[in-house]
């Protein structure tokens, strides 16, 4: 008997076979939520990608010793109108600067922001009462009490100008006078010495010393050097609030 042979099947009708398997099978299709997720992803990310993030004003800021407590004041003003306050050790390099009274040649845009009383302090012990100008005149020119130790600032110093222009008023303060670095030394140095004298500012007043005399009014002063503008204003403005 002879035995008929295999039908071997073409390639072609292989591959027809193998498409209709394929076309009859389950065809998963994809999820309406998983493409929402990524559709929506993607404009997120086309969003944050074509938004650059707001960028921060640097202002330089040249505050006095004396006026270092109204930082605290620029730093709120800065942080509403995301400003970033760099300070400046240079009295001439700044956008704004900060000093106690009224500059003897004024070249820069001065903004009063504030006032302060500048305060003859002596120790709570010390043998001296209210005094009046010629008093104070005459103890810092060292012919008052021989035993009292007088304490001021550096001539450059802004409270130091306000002293000499409005008390000593061209006389000169004696040799034997101390030099105090800055307001916070001299106010511990009057609460904790008996026997001395010296400059404070009212802000910086501490303790149980006793003032004896005042100078009212002395304006705190924010300079630039060129009309402010942006916010720069800005700053300026809050701080005058």
């Amino acid at each position: 008997m002879v035995k008929t042979p295999d039908v071997i099947a073409s390639p072609r009708e292989a591959i027809s076979v193998t498409a209709r398997r394929l076309l009859r099978a389950k065809v998963h299709r994809p999820r309406n939520d998983i493409i929402l997720f990524l559709l929506s992803s993607f404009l997120i990310i086309s969003c944050s990608t074509n938004t650059p993030p707001p960028t921060s004003q640097v202002v330089s800021v040249y505050s006095s010793p004396s006026t270092q407590l109204w930082l605290t004041e620029l730093y709120d003003c800065a942080a509403e109108s995301s400003v970033v306050i760099r300070l400046s050790d240079s009295i001439s390099a700044f956008d704004i600067r900060l000093q106690i009274g009224e500059p003897e040649f004024l070249s820069e845009f001065a903004y009063q922001i504030d006032t302060e009383e500048i305060l003859i302090v002596t120790h709570h012990q010390s043998p001296i009462q209210n005094l009046n100008l010629e008093g104070v005149q005459t103890l810092f020119m060292g012919l008052g009490d021989p035993s009292m130790q007088v304490w001021v600032y550096a001539s450059d110093a802004d409270v130091q100008k306000v002293f000499d222009q409005f008390v000593m008023q061209g006389r000169s303060v004696t040799a034997f006078a101390k030099v105090a670095a800055n307001p916070q030394q001299m106010s511990d140095t009057l609460v904790n010495e008996s026997n001395t004298v010296g400059i404070v500012p009212r802000h910086w007043k501490v303790g149980d010393s006793r003032f004896v005399y005042t100078i009212p009014n002395v304006p705190v002063l924010a300079l630039t050097k060129n009309e402010p503008q942006g916010a720069l204003k800005g700053l300026v403005s809050c701080l005058q609030k």
